[in-house]
């Protein structure tokens, strides 16, 4: 994950750390040690000065950039978290765990302030809409659900997947969440009515995500099938075919111009 300048890039490991890396020469400048099992992933605060990363180990722990000092350590959850990440005004960190869980902390002072509850599986992730009012999480129970920042209450549950769902993403505007999924499809849904506005279907294997362009006239969906699809948010259409790797694709991302794309294996 880049830094918002674009300076550092944080590393989640099975080796039990984050690591900080300087872009311009390539060079380690930190490594963030304090987590007792491995990292599933590590995230910037939208200001930069903060890493939150989220660990088998049951807990989200924030870093300090500059230093590489660990800050407050979120605990709460009773199993793995398997992600975490910032509102976008930086006040609070949503984490998404193997406990069914979705869980939203107090960046100031490490406080729980909301367990969402009603998933009966594992939440694989979680993320905030751009304004911050809502979260979506995806979920081993087939399903993505919407919940209300403000009161923890759930306002949504989008249902039609057939099989695990990977992860949920919110377009820029916030008006469609797209979700990605092991019965290999990407599904959109309204965020306004919770109701499904298109299956991108052609995958041959399960989907691991799925992102919008910065204009969310596309999305990009990494496969088990080696491959990463273009897809026309507004037809459903596949539009480009981007193939090259040998083995899964985990991950796919755009430029912020929306020109590129880069994938990880």
């Amino acid at each position: 994950m880049f830094s918002p300048d674009g300076k550092l890039v944080a590393s989640a490991s099975w080796d039990n750390t984050v690591r900080l890396w300087d872009t311009s020469t390539g060079k380690q400048c930190a490594v963030l040690e304090g987590h007792t099992d491995c990292t599933h992933s590590a995230v910037f605060s939208p200001n930069g000065k903060l890493v939150a990363s989220a660990s088998k180990d049951n807990t989200v722990r924030l870093w300090d950039t500059s230093t590489g000092k660990q800050g407050a350590v979120l605990k709460g959850h009773t199993s793995d978290v398997s992600s975490a990440v910032f509102s976008s005004d930086g006040m609070l960190v949503a984490s998404a765990s193997e406990d069914e869980t979705v869980r939203l902390w107090d960046t100031l002072t490490g406080k729980q302030c909301r367990v969402l509850e009603g998933h009966t599986g594992y939440v694989t992730s979680a993320v905030f809409s751009p304004d911050g009012s809502l979260v979506a999480s995806a979920s081993r129970d087939n399903t993505v659900r919407l919940w209300d920042t403000a009161t923890g209450k759930q306002c949504g549950v989008l249902e039609g997947h057939t099989g695990a769902v990977k992860s949920a993403v919110f377009s820029p505007n916030g008006k469609l969440v797209a979700s990605a999924s092991d019965d290999r499809t990407v599904r959109l849904w309204d965020t306004s009515t919770g109701k499904q506005c298109g299956v991108l279907e052609g995958h041959t294997e399960k989907v691991n995500s799925a992102v919008f362009s910065p204009n969310r006239k596309l999305v990009a969906s990494a496969s088990d099938d080696c491959t990463v699809r273009l897809w026309d948010t507004s037809t459903g259409e596949q539009c480009g075919l981007l193939e090259g790797h040998t083995d899964w694709v985990i991950s796919a991302v755009f430029s912020p111009d929306g020109m590129l794309y880069q994938q990880k294996k």
